[in-house]
């Protein structure tokens, strides 16, 4: 009997993208296998308008703006494959599929399983469920039974890996949904967390994030107030780990002791993603922020004291309900202050079951767009100027997955520089197949532009080496092994499937 495939549409945040992982883990060990390793399927994807699978999985957010609209719009564009296709499955999970449950069905009711954000480990169930009794199978349990990070793992990457340590949040900020949909904040012991990262070092990885809505918390669940601290120090020394990240702090907890394990601890990358959502101390009470402007940029302040070469990062919400002309200077007067790298910015969009979302003085949506439009323009121009004092440094940048850019006659390869910068890296002719995901480049930064670094070294003769890394033979093995399992694939014969021109 041919194993079913499966693929997971990703819509949303980091800890999305982890749960997918999740989520791929769980199907592939009840037998499933990835519409990718399916030459026949894969090749026809674009002719069929999906990906070809028999499981299609939407992991959604109810956190990012236009969520429904997202969702409900690959809902539509799936109806019309699932006609064509008896046998399909389409599963909704994630945070909107927490927060709206059996009400997707009354929009798309030709969906066959929803779960939430505390019931991962359901899906396959749910989906054996659906097919049996002929009915869409619904799971939504109210507070976590199974610590995600116990599930089986299928990692999109082998030389960079997400680790959770944390799940849910304890904040009360009037705009967030996160808190209801992932339930309070549960700390994983210590130990946990260093054997799973010694595990993806030991499958070859070379950098880690660790993950939380809110990592420097991180603790207070076993009285510990210290242990984000200590645990970034305990993981920088894990031998054979060259890069370590964590996404995202608060800033009401931030304090010196991270400051000081991020400085000394040196795999801890040069990098920070420091979220300020307003300059505003009235904007930022009436969030629920629990910080004020002072606060946030002292804090960036000792950071550069002690990493002089940090990049800041940084979230922006646009247009929160009540927010002036002066709140927003205010705003505009802490990004120049700051000089973020770059920085996410959002125009705030009511979340239902917020605090916000039923405040009267909602801002007019063409005074959001416009004030945007102001700040976007200003964080563009600090970006350039930023990455334009680049110029000139030399950098090591970890090769990521895909084809990099190929601009006329150069070719150029892809990847972060330690301080999470993006890197376009130029690299000498017929050098490509030997440069692998996972391997590092070290070369001088050419050009600066707003979203990226270009380091075209390499042809001027300049600084330019290839390392190749563990990370790099793990991807290779990997690419090796894909090979032959679609290879074994084409042997057993798929079936094909007709399609409805």
């Amino acid at each position: 009997m041919q194993p079913r495939t499966y693929t997971i549409r990703t819509l949303g945040c980091q800890m999305n993208v982890h749960d997918s992982e999740r989520m791929a883990g769980l199907l592939e060990q009840a037998g499933m296998v990835h519409v990718s390793k399916v030459p026949e399927l894969a090749a026809r994807a674009t002719e069929a308008g999906d990906e070809g699978a028999d499981v299609v999985v939407l992991n959604t957010c109810s956190v990012r703006e236009n969520a429904a609209t997202r969702l409900y719009g690959n809902l539509g564009q799936l109806a019309s494959v699932k006609r064509r296709r008896p046998g399909m499955q389409i599963a909704v999970g994630g945070c909107f599929a927490q927060q709206m449950g059996h009400r997707i069905l009354e929009r798309a009711p030709w969906v066959d399983a929803i779960f939430g954000t505390h019931n991962i480990d359901v899906l396959p169930v749910l989906l054996a469920r659906a097919e049996h009794n002929d009915k869409a199978a619904v799971e939504l349990e109210e507070s976590l039974k199974t610590f995600p990070s116990t599930l089986p793992t299928k990692r999109e990457s082998v030389y960079a890996g997400w680790v959770s340590i944390s799940v849910g949040c304890n904040n009360t900020c009037t705009f967030c949904i996160v808190p209801h949909l992932r339930g309070k904040e549960r700390d994983r012991r210590p130990g946990d967390v260093l054997a799973e990262v010694q595990a993806l070092v030991d499958q070859g990885a070379i950098e880690v994030t660790l993950l939380g809505q809110n990592v420097n918390s991180y603790g207070v669940g076993f009285g510990d107030r210290s242990a984000f601290a200590k645990l970034l120090r305990e993981v920088g020394n894990i031998e054979g780990l060259e890069r370590v990240r964590f996404t995202s702090p608060h800033p009401a907890a931030f304090t010196n002791d991270v400051i000081e394990a991020m400085a000394q601890t040196p795999t801890v990358m040069p990098s920070l993603h420091m979220p300020l959502q307003s300059g505003s101390d009235a904007i930022l009470r009436q969030m629920r922020r629990s910080y004020r402007r002072k606060k946030f940029t002292g804090i960036l302040e000792a950071v550069r004291e002690q990493i002089p070469d940090a990049a800041i990062t940084t979230d922006i919400i646009v247009g929160f309900p009540g927010e002036t002309e002066e709140d927003f200077q205010q705003t505009l007067e802490v990004v120049e202050e700051s000089r973020f790298s770059s920085a996410f910015t959002f125009l705030y969009s009511p979340r239902p079951g917020t605090p916000a979302a039923d405040r009267e003085d909602q801002v007019p949506e063409e005074v959001k767009h416009e004030r945007y439009k102001r700040l976007l323009k200003l964080q563009e121009r600090i970006s350039m100027e930023e990455n334009k004092k680049q110029e000139g440094r030399i950098v090591e940048v970890l090769v990521a997955e895909g084809e990099g850019r190929k601009d006329g006659s150069t070719d150029r390869v892809s990847g972060r520089a330690a301080d999470n910068r993006l890197v376009h890296v130029a690299i000498p002719t017929g050098w490509r197949e030997f440069i692998r995901p996972g391997d590092m480049l070290t070369a001088q930064v050419t050009y600066g532009a707003p979203h990226h670094l270009v380091a075209d070294s390499a042809l001027e003769g300049g600084v330019f080496s290839h390392r190749k890394t563990r990370a790099g033979d793990a991807w290779q093995v990997r690419k090796e092994s894909d090979k032959r399992a679609e290879s074994n694939s084409v042997g057993l014969g798929i079936p094909k499937i007709p399609l409805k021109k």
